[in-house]
């Protein structure tokens, strides 16, 4: 990751946590106002707002630094624990709101000034609507799983603010006073389901679990370079490390290509693939003769080896991609000698 890269991402970063400051500090000073279990159940939400903005600052200088002996696939992946540890602290703040507000429900509690609850929520909720919007873009553009995060939990922040600007309506109109605290609870379980949804998508990211999505864009990718004597490609495998993927595939080329050809031909494949794709990264590939069973299916002009004449090329499509073996219908066994 180059320095302007590091710097857009920490600049993100830095505004996703002042944002996320001021409007734990705005939602605690709503919360002594009014006395009300929802708008402290907001507040907390902010507070795993802080802290992952927080992380995520550090979460950024490490995941930056370049692969070493230590770590050769780099320090990409520290982002999907930062998710994850952002998955976990959501968890741990709705079980904290959910207990308080049934604590509330039964013990009772008195409330007052809900207008300015009702205004504090609803305005800090379009703000958060705006930061989660400006992170997940930013995540997007960088690559970065710890900014997309935090923008999704801003997201959810935002709808959390609806429901309760929402709720604290209803208990104005109707009085019920402990409608309170089973908006609070509402607010907590909704959150706990958010909190364990992100903890499950960061596991399976740190257990290089198969994205549809990445292998759609590589799909795309391949497509759009694959010509001259690139055949088939299968048996597609990634390991993300944030920002930076490692992609191995076997790529089936003509059996009469030299060694010296099939390098310079794979690396210049490489380089367009890569700059079609949408993150950085190497790729890994192994090699398959064509053993003459592809004819129809190649567009190598001139080939010494043809057997039958070209029809169509394979689309390389996501179920291309993801096949562990060559297809039936162009598999040989190799001759023995």
């Amino acid at each position: 990751m180059n320095s302007s890269e590091r710097g857009h991402r920490v600049q993100t970063a830095l505004v996703s946590l002042v944002v996320s400051s001021l409007l734990l500090l705005v939602k605690f000073w709503a919360f002594q106002m009014t006395g009300l279990q929802s708008v402290f159940s907001d507040a907390m939400e902010s507070i795993v707002n802080v802290v992952a903005s927080a992380l995520a600052l550090f979460v950024i200088f490490y995941a930056s630094r370049p692969a070493d002996q230590d770590h050769p696939y780099g320090h990409g992946k520290i982002e999907y624990f930062s998710a994850a540890f952002e998955g976990g602290l959501i968890s741990f703040a709705a079980i904290v709101i959910m207990v308080a507000a049934v604590r509330s429900f039964i013990v009772g509690h008195e409330v007052y000034h809900i207008d300015v609850g009702i205004y504090v929520v609803l305005g800090a909720g379009v703000a958060n609507m705006a930061l989660g919007v400006f992170l997940l873009r930013r995540g997007h553009q960088l690559n970065s799983a710890a900014l997309e995060a935090s923008g999704k939990h801003a997201l959810a922040d935002f709808w959390t603010s609806v429901g309760v600007g929402g709720g604290l309506v209803i208990v104005v109109l109707t009085d019920l006073i402990w409608l309170d605290s089973v908006l609070a609870f509402a607010v907590g379980a909704l959150l706990a389901r958010s909190g364990v949804k992100l903890v499950r998508e960061s596991v399976g990211a740190l257990l290089d679990e198969e994205d549809l999505e990445v292998l759609e864009k590589l799909a795309e990718a391949f497509e759009k370079n694959s010509e001259d004597g690139i055949i088939q490609i299968h048996h597609v495998k990634t390991i993300r490390s944030g920002w930076y993927h490692h992609i191995d595939a076997h790529v089936v080329l003509p059996e009469f290509w030299t060694v010296e050809k099939v390098h310079e031909r794979m690396l210049i494949f490489e380089r367009k693939v890569i700059q079609d794709y949408s993150y950085k990264g190497e790729m890994n590939f192994h090699f398959d003769p064509c053993r003459r069973a592809y004819c129809k299916v190649c567009d190598l002009k001139d080939c010494p080896i043809r057997q039958q004449p070209f029809d169509k090329r394979i689309p390389l499509d996501v179920a291309q991609l993801r096949s562990p073996h060559e297809p039936a219908q162009f598999r040989a066994k190799p001759k023995l000698p």
